[in-house]
């Protein structure tokens, strides 16, 4: 990322507070386009409070079953608040998990949208080159919130086994060329933050095997990314990190357990992080070669802020692109315009 004639510095994470697709791509396109090589749907629709909607999806299958002697997870963010309490599922005895199947939805989704995607940049509203992005989320993401815990491990597999089939379908329904996808890994960085009190004693080892199998599944000529995330699910931080180290260890973690190569990385910095010490491990971080990384500085009606956060961000680290902390999908819609502008004057100026 070092010619900034030629090279997009702007990322969008995933969500986007539109009603649709073609809204979304022409919105983005629009506001941006000249700074983005990627554009996602927006995960408009069911998709619009991220994996939210994989509730219906697990309690709606006829081999899941309410666990009833398991309380609620309570879903709390960085100040204590209760997000919400989240009933926890399991199989139903007697299954088999091995024939369990779960339909994502994830694919279908892709597929509507790139019919949307394709005729845009046909018609010029896309510009060319430019990829579909395809944001999905981990079997951890669903897992560690939905699942009581002596079934999660075996959740991991069989949800594991249903999303690669969702990304086969992906990447059969969309040429390599117009495709990337990125792997939103939030739960994960949870886990590591210790929010998780009963992450298994291996979670660190399980983590990096399962996120390299996942990068692997990737098709070769697909663009690859990871998205690593704090979550957002009230706009806010569910943990404030102290500094970047564990998204740096998460990184080289990754990395190391990933066959093919890595595109980019997305992570966040916290719009109260302006100070040295947060982005001071990203000096130390041991890039694989090609790999593009964002940093998730920008925010809303914050650009001295923003101008702040690049300039620390550049005593440590000078090779990087712009983006926000997370998806917006579960942010006020009218803030849309604000954190637009946003983008579009810091990467001018950037």
């Amino acid at each position: 990322m070092t010619d900034r004639s030629r090279h997009p510095i702007v990322h969008f994470v995933g969500s986007i507070p539109l009603p649709d697709s073609e809204t979304v791509f022409r919105t983005l396109s629009k506001a941006v386009g000249p700074h983005l090589v990627r554009l996602p749907d927006g995960e408009t629709g069911i998709r619009k409070s991220w994996i939210r909607f994989l509730q219906d999806v697990l309690s709606g299958n006829s081999a899941i079953e309410f666990a009833a002697d398991v309380p609620p997870f309570k879903f709390v963010q960085w100040d204590g608040k209760v997000v919400r309490e989240i009933p926890q599922v399991r199989f139903k005895p007697g299954v088999d998990p091995d024939t369990v199947v779960f339909d994502t939805g994830y694919d279908s989704a892709a597929a509507a949208s790139y019919a949307v995607f394709k005729r845009l940049r046909e018609d010029g509203g896309i510009a060319k080159g430019t990829r579909f992005q395809v944001s999905l989320p981990t079997p951890h993401s669903s897992g560690y919130l939905y699942v009581s815990g002596p079934v999660r491990q075996t959740y991991f597999r069989v949800y594991e086994r249903a999303l690669l089939k969702a990304l086969a379908n992906i990447a059969t329904a969309i040429p390599a060329p117009d495709l990337a996808i990125q792997w939103d890994v939030c739960q994960e960085v949870l886990a590591f933050e210790s929010y998780f009190k009963d992450r298994p004693a291996d979670y660190k080892s399980q983590t990096f095997a399962m996120l390299g199998r996942l990068g692997d599944a990737v098709p070769a000529g697909v663009v690859l990314g990871y998205h690593l995330c704090y979550g957002s699910p009230a706009d806010e931080h569910l943990v404030q990190p102290k500094d970047a180290a564990i998204l740096v260890e998460m990184m080289e973690g990754i990395a190391a357990a990933t066959r093919r190569p890595i595109d980019y990385f997305h992570i966040p910095v916290p719009k109260d992080r302006t100070d040295a010490p947060y982005h001071a491990p990203l000096k130390s971080w041991r890039r694989p070669a090609g790999t593009e990384l964002y940093l998730g500085l920008l925010h809303h009606d914050d650009a001295a802020g923003d101008k702040a956060r690049i300039a620390v961000a550049r005593k440590f680290i000078d090779d990087f692109g712009l983006s926000a902390e997370c998806g917006w999908g579960r942010t006020e819609p009218g803030r849309l315009p604000g954190l637009l502008k946003g983008h579009r004057a810091a990467a001018e100026a950037f």
